[in-house]
This record gives structure tokens, C-alpha cells and sequence, in this order.
């Protein structure tokens, strides 16, 4: 895809996106701009449903929004605030520790550097990005399956794995949509472009999608 046809694309995502639902993560940063709370909530959100995310984050900030107060629970006790999120007792280990680490390294501060956000357990690039981009408005690419799988249905990268579509989108994509990049094709991969039967006869995209390794159309798709 040429950059023209790119900043197109872009500029309609960024126009409708905001009709559709938003992700758990971006709604919890819209109501508080906590680093802390977008940490864990991206924590709780790997392979979870956003409703299940949004709920177990609701429990557990509840009763503690700190690393301050999140490490005088045990890790019982967290499991039983995320339950039933995808993983939950690794989760409840992984948030422990890492809220003591926040305490003991970093003066309970989250770290916006990626670096080290990498070095905290259970924290990927997804994860570290996302605190970068919406915990402090830093530029970062967010790549999750939804962005990895539009990115590549688009042809806007030729990739295997999330990793190489960061990398590759750290090459192509204009600085100005680089923080915004994740919100638009999370929404458009949670309402439209799922990855089986996508919806693509309403698609705001159909006419620039090459439509790249897309198989069962809904039977009215043009």
C-alpha cells in the first residue's frame, strides 16, 4: 500500500472508529489516565474478553488501585478479584510482583520506558507499548492480533508475526498515527474485520482492501 492510499485509509479509520466500541484498556484511561491501573487492566486483558477484562478490573481496583495497596493482598485474594480472566493465577502472581517490584525499583512509579516495562513479569511488547502510548502519551506501536492480522488483510506490511509488523510499522507509519494506530484497528477488528467472516460489505475500507487471505465472507459481501 503507497503512503497515499495509507494516510486514506487512516483518515476514514480515524473518523468512524469512535462509533464502534472501544477498547477495555482505552476506556479505563479515558475515566482515570492512571499508568498503574493501564499496566494491570493490560495485564488482565491477554487472552480475555474485553467484557471479562473490564469487569475483573472493576473487582480489583476496587479494593486496590495502588502498588501500595495491591501488595498487602495475596495472591488468593487477587485471584479471586480477576477470576474468571484467562490465566488468572498466573495474572494474580505476575500483578503481585509486579507491584512490589514498582515499589522496591522504581519508587512505585510505572516506568515509561520500554526497556524497562519489558523487564516486569508477564509484560510483553503489547503490554509495555500500551503503558507508553496511553499511560503517558509517548510514542509506541501497539501491534496485538487485530492489529497484526488488518495490517497484513490491508497489505499494508508483509508479516509473519507481531513482532515483525511492529518493526515494520515503526518504518512506514507516519509519526502522527502511530499512538492512535492500535485504537482504530482493535475497534475495526472487534466489530468488522473479525478474522472469520468478516462484515466486509460494510466495511468503511472495502474499496482500498485488497482483501488479502480473507476466507467465509458474510454471504452478502461484495
Amino acid at each position: 500500500m503507497d503512503l497515499d492510499t495509507l494516510e486514506k485509509v487512516l483518515s476514514i479509520l480515524q473518523r468512524e472508529y469512535k462509533k464502534w466500541n472501544a477498547p477495555v484498556v482505552t476506556l479505563i484511561k479515558e475515566r482515570t489516565n492512571d499508568p498503574y491501573k493501564i499496566l494491570i487492566s493490560t495485564v488482565l486483558s491477554l487472552r480475555t474478553q474485553d467484557k471479562t477484562t473490564h469487569k475483573a478490573a472493576e473487582r480489583l481496583f476496587k479494593v486496590a488501585d495502588t502498588p501500595q495497596k495491591m501488595v498487602r493482598l495475596s495472591e488468593k485474594e487477587i485471584e479471586k478479584l480477576i477470576y474468571p480472566v484467562g490465566f488468572y493465577r498466573t495474572k494474580a502472581k505476575n500483578i503481585k510482583k509486579i507491584s512490589e517490584i514498582l515499589l522496591k525499583e522504581y519508587n512505585g512509579r510505572v516506568p515509561d520506558d520500554l526497556d524497562e516495562l519489558l523487564k516486569l513479569p508477564g509484560v510483553g511488547r503489547k503490554t509495555a507499548n500500551l503503558v507508553i502510548t496511553l499511560g503517558y502519551g509517548k510514542l509506541g506501536i501497539c501491534v496485538d492480533t487485530h492489529v497484526h492480522r488488518i495490517s497484513n488483510r490491508l497489505g499494508i506490511v508483509k508479516t509473519k508475526t507481531p513482532f515483525e509488523t511492529e518493526m515494520e510499522l515503526r518504518k512506514i507509519l507516519p509519526k502522527k498515527w502511530w499512538i492512535e494506530y492500535n485504537d482504530m484497528l482493535v475497534s475495526l477488528g472487534q466489530t468488522i474485520c473479525r478474522p472469520i467472516r468478516p462484515k466486509c460489505d460494510i466495511c468503511p475500507l472495502r474499496d482500498y482492501c485488497p482483501k488479502i487471505c480473507v476466507k467465509n465472507m458474510e454471504k452478502n459481501d461484495v
